[in-house]
Parts: structure tokens; C-alpha cells; sequence
């Protein structure tokens, strides 16, 4: 297979498929090995979770359906342990499996009919938003940290505190968190979020903001029927607010 030389990346990224259609696999192996990337894959839904929690993965293919334990299950159990991306791969295109599946913290959803191209432009833009942020700081470049109410943001090192628990958010939610915060006050629509954590050229489903703000408000705690933090403002958008302002 021929590699064009503008999709090559430096460095050596790890990726973890886990899939028991081991032809695709071998696939997706022999496409982004030449490219820098490290690809490893798991067969069975167990095993998938075992190889997530023990690795530092830039990013993880998972499929579906899987022997063993339901894709969904593998997302569930990986999202308790590590934020890494997980681009969800399924032969089911179902509008449903899509959002249950953003809603448990996948980052994105592929149909098994996609382009390798596809692939690797959607592997690199997930990675990239989770790499956003993590800087060293030192005293020439002190924490960035946004305060709202009882929430302190911090994005170099990735961290979201509430109370004195830390979150556990995926890459998506923690950078609408980022922006929400720093745009406290002001209404952010859902375009703007969009242009925010995704790229321009990446496809993305249109409740897919919908999606990830309803999983943020759930870790949150936030009752959307009456949010104390992210509020939902009509054709607008969402603004996040500090409920010490409204007492």
C-alpha cells in the first residue's frame, strides 16, 4: 500500500484496536505502521480491558460487538480507569448506538465502511485534543486554573477538581469544560464549541455537543431541568455561570 507522504507523523503514537474481525485489524496494522505508529490489538472484550488499563495508549479503536463483553461494557470499564480517546468502530449504523455511545464517553463513532484516510484523519484529531494542555509548569509558565463555584479547571495538566474529588471526564468533556469556564458569563454556541475540540474538516454528528454537555452536567451534578452551572440558553447556545452569582 502506497502511504502519502502528508499523512505521516513523527514520533511513535500507540494505538490499541480492540476487534475480533482480525483481517481489519491486520488492515489497519499494515496502514499506520509505516506511519509512525505502534498498533496493538485485542481480540475479546476482556482482553481489550485489560490491554487499555495496562498500556499508555494515544488513542483506542474499539469496536461494537465483541465476544466476551459488549463494546459498550469495554468503553464503561475503560472510561472508570483512564481518559484515553476511544473512536468507536461498529458495523451497526444506528442513530441510537451512535449517542449511547458518546453518552458513556467515546470520542467519536466510525461505521465499518469508513476510509482508512478517514481513520487515520480521525485517529490524529481525537490524539491531538488529548495531548492540548499537557505542559510542564514551572515559575516563567505558573498553573492556568479557571475557578467556577466549586470547580477549578486546570488545563495544562488536564485536571478538573470539584470539591476536593477529581473528575474523571473524556478529552471532549474536559476541553467544553475548558471553554465553558473561560468564557464564564458569556454564551458560547454550539458552533463555537464545535470549532473548539474539533477539527474543521472532521465530521461530527449534530447532537453531538448536545450529547457531550448532558454527560458533563451528570458528573457535574448538575440537574438540567435547573443547572446550577451549565445553562442552556435557547438557538443560543450554553453559558456557564457561578451559582454563588444567583444566590
Amino acid at each position: 500500500m502506497n502511504v502519502n507522504p502528508e499523512t505521516e507523523v513523527s514520533g511513535k503514537l500507540k494505538i490499541l484496536i480492540i476487534d475480533d474481525d482480525r483481517k481489519l485489524c491486520r488492515l489497519i496494522r499494515d496502514y499506520l505502521s509505516p506511519m509512525g505508529y505502534v498498533v496493538e490489538v485485542a481480540h475479546t472484550g476482556p482482553e481489550g480491558v485489560m490491554r487499555a488499563s495496562e498500556g499508555a495508549w494515544q488513542a483506542v479503536i474499539l469496536d461494537l460487538m465483541l465476544p466476551g463483553m459488549d463494546g459498550f461494557e469495554v468503553l464503561k470499564r475503560i472510561r472508570a480507569v483512564a481518559d484515553v480517546p476511544v473512536l468507536m468502530l461498529t458495523a451497526r449504523g444506528d442513530e441510537a448506538d451512535r449517542i449511547v455511545g458518546l453518552e458513556m464517553g467515546a470520542d467519536d463513532y466510525l461505521p465499518k465502511t469508513f476510509s482508512t484516510r478517514e481513520l487515520l484523519a480521525r485517529l490524529r484529531a481525537v490524539a491531538r485534543r488529548s495531548d492540548r494542555g499537557k505542559v510542564t509548569a514551572t515559575a516563567a509558565n505558573p498553573v492556568e486554573e479557571w475557578v467556577v463555584g466549586t470547580i477549578r479547571v486546570r488545563p495544562e495538566s488536564r485536571m478538573a477538581i470539584m470539591g476536593d474529588r477529581v473528575l474523571v471526564l473524556t478529552p471532549v468533556e474536559f476541553d467544553l469544560l475548558v471553554s465553558l469556564a473561560r468564557a464564564k458569563g458569556r454564551v458560547k454556541s454550539r458552533e463555537a464549541l464545535l470549532d473548539e475540540i474539533r477539527d474543521r474538516n472532521y465530521d461530527v454528528f449534530d447532537r453531538s455537543i448536545d450529547v457531550h454537555i448532558s454527560a458533563l452536567r451528570k458528573k457535574l451534578n448538575d440537574d438540567p431541568k435547573n443547572p446550577k452551572f451549565i445553562r442552556t440558553l435557547r438557538s443560543s447556545g450554553y453559558m456557564m455561570v457561578d451559582p454563588e452569582d444567583f444566590l
